[in-house]
């Protein structure tokens, strides 16, 4: 089975396998961390570099996570909008079940959509089962 993972936190093995319901010993997993900005006035000046550091940190250190507990798993970069990256990603890995982790209400940015709502799009635009959960934000 082939899991697109989207995230903005870091996650561990127990946070995926709250959300799937459990994962077959055979999972391949990639972690598309989107790059949000976190605020608009810094989407519309470009002022990307935090961003992306932040991304970068989130995708590694959950394929570590994931790597520890025996979960073959790779990570990368995307788009600030969570559907963008997530559909970006499903151009070169073919997935067959798409996992989201959003932040809880009151801790989103204004790129990220309600969960349901980003899940609903996702559902309408792919075949692909789509498992949503939130987790708590990390940073300011």
């Amino acid at each position: 089975m082939r899991l697109l993972v989207s995230t903005q936190e870091p996650i561990s093995a127990r946070d995926l396998h709250h959300v799937t319901g459990g994962l077959p010993p055979d999972a391949e997993v990639l972690v598309v961390s989107p790059a949000s900005t976190y605020s608009p006035l810094r989407f519309w000046v470009s002022d990307v570099d935090e961003a992306i550091a932040h991304a970068d940190e989130v995708q590694s250190e959950t394929v570590d996570r994931l790597g520890e507990q025996g979960i073959e798993t790779t990570g990368e970069i995307g788009d600030s909008d969570p559907f963008v990256a997530i559909h970006d990603a499903l151009t070169t890995f073919p997935a067959d079940r798409i996992v989201v982790i959003e932040h809880a209400a009151g801790q989103r940015d204004y790129r990220e959509d309600d969960p349901d709502v980003l899940a609903a799009r996702l559902r309408a635009q792919f075949d692909d089962p789509v498992d949503i959960g939130t987790i708590a934000r990390e940073r300011d």
